[in-house]
């Protein structure tokens, strides 16, 4: 297989993402002290919980000689996104199986033509069946008509037992850092991980962007998997995906918007701007007692 120059910087580990401290007193005035971790600066192209959670399931997919890699996700995915950049550094075809048959038909997003760029190949399909792809038979149907019966499969989300060991890093790194580590969540993978790497005494808040409720199974079931049972302190902060994934309101894009100008870094609106936002309005309601200290996990950039 001919692998691209790059694909050391992907499957080498990295040095771990800077800490910063955030002094906003929205946090101040109720006694929490703010600190961001700048995950969104872990890898170039592959920024945060992405790389955390591809980098072991890339490493697989080469030690195996897996062809290339197939993944799932929606028309506005991050993950999708981050599978075809790692892609085109690896030397590796891509597939991305797209909720939406729909879709098919119209002018790609910029998301998704962003995918199509790095030369993933794009396989649109019902949202019915979509739903149905955990299923062995409509799984192997599915690659079998995208022309990737052959790939490796990353989950959607990239949330798997091998993501988990990645993620579970990012916890080791933030020992002994803070009291509470917030992190937005999609598929829950970042957080089971999270949460697994974390010391005594601290515990690790996720922040779902999908209306639901579904997470809380789906991170036990992830941790069962990855680590045998349950691992790590955690808990969910529901309520404030503000209409659902990719959902931006007025509001939600104001604050981003003033929340990056404060604090001189660029605020991702699709995850990290509802975990800012979570964490303002919990702040605000008392959630965290006077003396905590509170780390946002940055998982990427705009």
């Amino acid at each position: 297989m001919n692998h691209s120059p790059d694909l050391g910087s992907i499957l080498r580990p990295r040095p771990a993402s800077p800490v910063v401290e955030v002094e906003d007193e929205r946090f101040g005035r109720y006694g929490v002290r703010l600190l961001a971790k700048r995950d969104d600066l872990v890898h170039p192209e592959l920024p945060g919980n992405k790389w955390r959670k591809l980098a072991p399931n890339l490493r697989a997919a080469v030690e195996g000689g897996f062809p290339g890699l197939a993944t799932f996700g929606g028309a506005y995915s991050n993950h999708l996104r981050a599978t075809a950049a790692a892609g085109r550094l690896l030397g590796m075809a891509t597939v991305g199986i797209v909720r939406g048959d729909e879709l098919a038909g119209r002018p790609l997003n910029d998301s998704l033509a962003r995918c199509a760029a790095d030369g993933m190949r794009l396989h649109f399909v019902t949202r019915a069946e979509y739903r149905r792809k955990a299923e062995s038979e409509v799984l192997g149907r599915m690659l079998a008509e995208a022309g990737a019966g052959s790939s490796y499969v990353v989950p959607e989300g990239g949330s798997n037992a091998l993501a988990l060991e990645g993620c579970a890093e990012l916890g080791r790194e933030l020992r002994g850092v803070s009291d509470v580590v917030a992190v937005a969540c999609g598929t829950g993978g970042t957080l089971a991980g999270l949460a697994a790497g974390l010391g005594p005494g601290q515990r690790a808040l996720g922040v779902p962007v999908l209306a639901g409720g579904f997470l809380g199974a789906e991170i036990r079931s992830l941790q069962e998997a990855a680590f045998g049972g349950p691992a790590g302190a955690w808990s969910l902060a529901e309520g404030f995906h503000h209409g659902g994934y990719a959902r931006v309101p007025a509001r939600l894009e104001a604050f981003a918007a003033d929340f990056g100008e404060r604090h001189g870094f660029p605020v991702e609106r699709v995850y990290v701007a509802k975990l800012l936002w979570a964490l303002a309005a919990l702040a605000e309601s008392g959630a965290f007692p006077p003396g905590t200290t509170l780390t946002a996990v940055v998982t990427g950039r705009p």
